[in-house]
Formats: C-alpha cells, sequence, structure tokens
C-alpha cells in the first residue's frame, strides 16, 4: 500500500488546509472545491487529509458501511442485527471523470443474472464512498450524465438505482471534494453550489518556500515510509484536534449578533437562495470550535465569508471569483452592534456595489467607446495605419442554440444531437469489438430460441457470444465555433471592434454551457496569430479578448490559414467534433504579392474539406465592394452584414448555414 505524503507536510496553501479540516470537523459544511493552476499540491492535500479522519464504526460485512448505532432500514443488505459492529479507516474513493454510469451508482449483476437467473444489485461508488469522502480530480472535466447523479445524490443523501429491473435505494451521504484547472472550462451552476467551500491555490512566489517544497517532495520521493514516519507527531496532533473539535461542536453557541452578520453579508454580495447562509454559519461555528471557543465571533464569520462565497455571488461569467474585502469589512462592522434597523438602504457598500452598473458598463445607449484623447472619433482607420489600443468588448447578451444537423459523434456536451456512450438507449447492435453497454432485453432475445438446442438445463440462461448486444445510446455533443476576426486597420473602429468582441464573448457563454469549445485567431499587420486556442475557459477568453488591439494591413490570407491549421490540430485531437468557422471582415486583403488570390486560395481548403462556414461582412460607408461577399462564395459559406450579427441573426445564420452545408452534401 502507498504511504500517502502527510497533511502537515505541506508547504503553505493554509486557505486550502483550513477549509479541508473544517469539512473534517463538521461534514455539514458541505465539501470542498479547490481551483488553481496544475502542479500546486491540490491532489496531495485531498488524498492526506484521509488519513487524519477518525475511523468509522460499520456493521460488518454490509457493503453500504450502515452505521451499527442507526442502521439504514433500507439497507439492501439488511435488516442488520443489533450489537453486530467493527471499525475500519475512513475511505476516500476517487471517482474518475471518464467513469461510466454503473460505476457510479452500480447497476444489474450480469454474470448472476444471466448464469443463475437472479436479479442482484453491485454496488457503485457511491456506496463505496458513504460516510467518507468522494474525490473527484478535474471536476470540471466531469460528463454532465455523472454531474446530474452527484447532484441528486448530494441533494437526498441517497441514491436510487431503476434500471433493467432492478430497483435499489441506499445511503450516500459523503464528503464531496472536487479540484479543477479554472483553463479547462468552468463548472456547472448546480455543481458548483453543492460544494460548501471553495478555495483559490497558486504556486508560491517566494523562493525559500519554493525551496522547502522541492525538499520535502525528494525526500518523500526516496523513502515515503521514513518521511511519513518523520511527521507522524504533527499527524497525531492535528488527528487529536480534529477529535476535540468534533466533540466540542454541538457546545458552539452561534449568536443572533452572528446570525445577523451572516444574513447581512450574503445580501450584500447577492448570492442566490439560502444555502449560503446555511454553509455560512455552519463553517463559523466549526472555526469556533476548530479554534477551541465555545462562542463564534466576527473573525468567524468573516473567514466563513472567505470560504463560503466567492463561488456563490452573483457575478458575470466573465469575472474573476473573488470578494472585495473593503465591502465584507464595512458589512460586517456596520452589523456589528446588532442594530435592529440597520442601514435603509441596504446595500452594504459604496457606489457602484450591490450589483449597480459600472460608469462604463460598456457601449449601450450610444456610447461606442471611444477615447477622445485618441482621435479616433469611432471612425475606421486606413489600412495601414498604427496600432489602436484594445477596446471593450460589448455586453455580452444570451445566443439561440445554435446546432449540427444530423447525429453526430464528437465529445459529450449538450449542443447536437449525436451517438454517445451515455445518454437515452435507442436501440442495439451486435458489439463492434469489447462490449461497453449491455443491452439485456435485446441480448435475451436473440439468446432465446436456441435454449432447448443449447441443452439449458437449469434457472440460467445459455448465453453465447453472438447473444451479446450492444445498447446503442443517444445523447449532445459539444462543438467547436472558431472564430477568425481581421483586427486591422480598417477594422479599427471602436464601435466596431467592441460588439464584434461582445458577440464572440455572448457565444464563449454559451459554449460553457452547452460544453462547446469556442477559438479566436486574429490576423493584422503582417501575420495572424490564435488569439485564444480552442477552450471552454470563460476567464481566460475575457482576458485575451479584451486585451486584442487593432491596427495594420490586412493578411487575410493568413488568418484563414492559421485557422484551416487550428483546425487540422484539433481533428487529430479529437476527429469526432465538428466545427463552425465564423470569420468576421470586411473582405479585404492587403500586403504582400496577389493577397486576394491568396485569401481566395486559402478560403477554398474549408470549401474542399465541407468545413460549415460564414462571413460577417464589416464594411462599411457608402460605397461597398463586396468582397465579403465573393470570401463566403470561396469559402462555400453565407455573408451577412456586422448589423446582423446579434443574438437572434447569428442563432439562425448559424442554422442557415448548416442547413445549406447539408444540402449540399
Amino acid at each position: 500500500m502507498t504511504t500517502p505524503f502527510p497533511f502537515t507536510a505541506v508547504v503553505g496553501q493554509d486557505d486550502l488546509r483550513l477549509a479541508l479540516l473544517l469539512n473534517a470537523v463538521s461534514p455539514a459544511v458541505g465539501g470542498v472545491l479547490v481551483r488553481g493552476e496544475k502542479g500546486t499540491a491540490k491532489s496531495t492535500a485531498v488524498r492526506a487529509l484521509s488519513a487524519l479522519l477518525p475511523e468509522v464504526d460499520v456493521v460488518p460485512g454490509c457493503r453500504f458501511s450502515c452505521d451499527p448505532a442507526a442502521p439504514d432500514p433500507a439497507c439492501p443488505d439488511g435488516p442488520h442485527e443489533a450489537g453486530a459492529e467493527t471499525s475500519r479507516p475512513s475511505r476516500m474513493v476517487e471517482l474518475p471523470v471518464g467513469a461510466s454510469e454503473d460505476r457510479l451508482v452500480g447497476a444489474l449483476d450480469i454474470e448472476r443474472a444471466l448464469a443463475e437467473g437472479v436479479k442482484a444489485f453491485e454496488p457503485g461508488l457511491l456506496a463505496d464512498a458513504h460516510r467518507g469522502i468522494l474525490y473527484v480530480d478535474e471536476v470540471n472535466l466531469l460528463h454532465d450524465h455523472l454531474v446530474d447523479l452527484l447532484l441528486d445524490a448530494a441533494a437526498m443523501g441517497a441514491s436510487y438505482v431503476e434500471r433493467e429491473g432492478v430497483s435499489v435505494r441506499h445511503a450516500a451521504r459523503f464528503l464531496l471534494v472536487g479540484t479543477m484547472n479554472p483553463e479547462e472550462g468552468e463548472l456547472r451552476p448546480q455543481l458548483l453550489d453543492r460544494f460548501g467551500l471553495t478555495v483559490e491555490v497558486a504556486a508560491s512566489r517566494e523562493p525559500d518556500q519554493r525551496v522547502e517544497v522541492v525538499r520535502r517532495r525528494l525526500a518523500y520521493d526516496d523513502d515515503p515510509a521514513g518521511f511519513a514516519a518523520r511527521w507522524a507527531d504533527e499527524e497525531a496532533a492535528v488527528r487529536q484536534r480534529i477529535v476535540v473539535a468534533r466533540e466540542l461542536l454541538p457546545q458552539v453557541r452561534l449568536g443572533d449578533g452572528a446570525l445577523r452578520q451572516i444574513a447581512a453579508t450574503c445580501a450584500a454580495f447577492e448570492v442566490d437562495g439560502m444555502r449560503a447562509d446555511i454553509v455560512m454559519a455552519r463553517t463559523a461555528t466549526a472555526l469556533a470550535a476548530w479554534a477551541g471557543r465555545t462562542d463564534v465571533l466576527a473573525e468567524d464569520v468573516r473567514q466563513a465569508a472567505l470560504l463560503a462565497l466567492p463561488h456563490r455571488r452573483r457575478r458575470n461569467p466573465f469575472d474573476a471569483p473573488g470578494l472585495d474585502e473593503d465591502k465584507l469589512d464595512e458589512t460586517l462592522e456596520q452589523f456589528t452592534d446588532e442594530d435592529p434597523d440597520p442601514d435603509p438602504d441596504g446595500d452594504g457598500g459604496g457606489p457602484g456595489s450591490g450589483g449597480q452598473p459600472a460608469p462604463d458598463a460598456g457601449p449601450q445607449g450610444g456610447d461606442t467607446g471611444a477615447r477622445p484623447e485618441e482621435g479616433e472619433g469611432g471612425q475606421p482607420q486606413p489600412s495601414g495605419a498604427g496600432e489602436q489600443s484594445a477596446v471593450r468588448a460589448a455586453e455580452p447578451f444570451r445566443t439561440k442554440v445554435l446546432s449540427v444537423p444530423g447525429i453526430g459523434e464528437g465529445a459529450a456536451g449538450r449542443r447536437s444531437r449525436a451517438r454517445t456512450e451515455h445518454g437515452r438507449t435507442t436501440g442495439a447492435r451486435r458489439p463492434r469489438g469489447a462490449l461497453t453497454k449491455l443491452h439485456l432485453a435485446a441480448t435475451v432475445q436473440a439468446a432465446a430460441p436456441h435454449q432447448r438446442a443449447r441443452g439449458r438445463s437449469g434457472p440460467g440462461l445459455v448465453v453465447r457470444r453472438d447473444d451479446l448486444r450492444q445498447a446503442t445510446k443517444e445523447g449532445r455533443e459539444g462543438n467547436l465555433v472558431l472564430f477568425v476576426v481581421d483586427a486591422s486597420g480598417s477594422m479599427a473602429a471602436r464601435q466596431r471592434m467592441s460588439a464584434v468582441k461582445g458577440a464572440v464573448l455572448s457565444l464563449l457563454l454559451d459554449a460553457y454551457q452547452r460544453r462547446d469549445k469556442v477559438g479566436l485567431v486574429t490576423f493584422r499587420g503582417a501575420a495572424a496569430e490564435v488569439a485564444l486556442p480552442p477552450t471552454s475557459s470563460v476567464d481566460a477568453a475575457a482576458v485575451r479578448l479584451e486585451s486584442l488591439p487593432t491596427g495594420g494591413r490586412t493578411p487575410l490570407a493568413a488568418g484563414l490559414l492559421r485557422a484551416h491549421e487550428v483546425l487540422r490540430v484539433e481533428r487529430l485531437r479529437d476527429p469526432a467534433r465538428r466545427a463552425l468557422v465564423v470569420v468576421v471582415t470586411d473582405g479585404r486583403a492587403t500586403g504582400g504579392p496577389e493577397p486576394v488570390a491568396l485569401a481566395g486560395r486559402a478560403a477554398r481548403l474549408f470549401a474542399a474539406e465541407g468545413v460549415a462556414s460564414v462571413v460577417v461582412d464589416c464594411e462599411s460607408g457608402p460605397v461597398r465592394l463586396g468582397l465579403a461577399g465573393q470570401l463566403a462564395g470561396e469559402l462555400g459559406g453565407t455573408a451577412v452584414t456586422l448589423d446582423e450579427l446579434r443574438a437572434d441573426s447569428i442563432a439562425g445564420l448559424v442554422r442557415d448555414v448548416q442547413g445549406t452545408s447539408r444540402r449540399a452534401a
């Protein structure tokens, strides 16, 4: 058995360790979500926590870890005899990102059902995690169908399995701990809210602390058992402190003053629902018990807010998580004296707080974002003009569903119809290769006519390899929307670029919700660059788009060729993911020999490969050359004007383009 890295040997990461320990003291806090860059000891700390948890009393032989003091009356292994009990270490069960639904919730024991003709339930990971820790590494990459099952189990404290003639219910109360790298995509709001606390972690920039991290890691790798032995006393002390805090927890008093501060803080940060208030109260109580006190202080409430609210406060999806600590301190100070009639305004903050729009909330109501000192006046710069500073994106808006016609076989998502490993069963077929999803009824139907010929004499069914049937399932897939944006001097009008950025951000938000990918290629000056590699990360996308400058010549061919290369690489990584290319340009091509001819040849590469495409025509002025329409013809797509780039228009446009591609095929 591998010796885990000692919890007390983790260098730094004070918030992470505190959040985990608070859940050890009071599992009712609701778990921890650990967000941060790779290589910051997220998984190491979580795995080390299980060694600190007290042992669990269980009923001997119960696969569902029933408590002998209060056994589950509906336990599938019950009823249990009174007085029988044994102890075992607390478990940490890891849920792999690619796990199947059967592995998570359990399923019919196929072997016994076919061989013995009996219905038997094989427990899953939720049963194993009962009264322990359920750990999900890279939880933001978890498939939607598994997320839904986790949400149900976390909400009800039980798992219900209804399938293939089996109906089972068993208790599933666990401490949910997840780790994630925000650059790889965000979590669905429903699952995000199920985590009691959240912690942001990052590698230390202090050389001395980094040296100590390396020193301890090397010592552990050289001799894990010896390294753990050197930290045994510290581990024992923390373990004992957890036991003491658990015993003290029922005696902790949460006074009316602390409750008023909790309620006022949640109201000031406009969190949805009441779960935040409850989690804050439980966290503040656990903090007091961990400190050895029986009264909750204002400092406990403040620390509880920093851990429980960042992922719950109402915010634009493109904003970074976190709390305004000045506003938090003002709110707590305002309600320190338990004034029954607090500030009638009730916003707990200064100007612009409480969700009020900022003075420069975007180019709405005629505000184009132009800056007089730059002398642009909202007019486009001539081709070849120098670089202009970045412009803010317009306020993002809701988009309609962009779906690809037909049935694909891409990555699991929530957009287009697809044949997937998970979803509703639509039929059965003979397995190609290894059997992954048995269609029981079809298998029995295929085997039934041959039972007499095979000499069946008992209750079991005689099944051969040729009888097995694979279930075919239909679900939803994610797609790739790749924007190719002209950022040259001819596109430098601030209002125009602001609208383009707002549209890209809006589709990125929709992609986050539907588990799509969105990419951004820009071209200006003498070359093109991948400003945003295909991603679902909202935060990373917002930073890249907001800082996008404009100016210079228009290397249209370079932009198309770079986009073609991005699609080529993505097809190698994920050949089943279908793409839509959206080219945002006025159609001009300048710089180098024969720029227009080069752009046409680059565009025909997309048409030859059948890539769905659309050109958003940004040409302005009384004289229009129609170059964007010509480019759309070369791409085999459709052209629309910039004014049609709003939600209703772009959604209908994509459907039209995809429908056109399907008819052409």
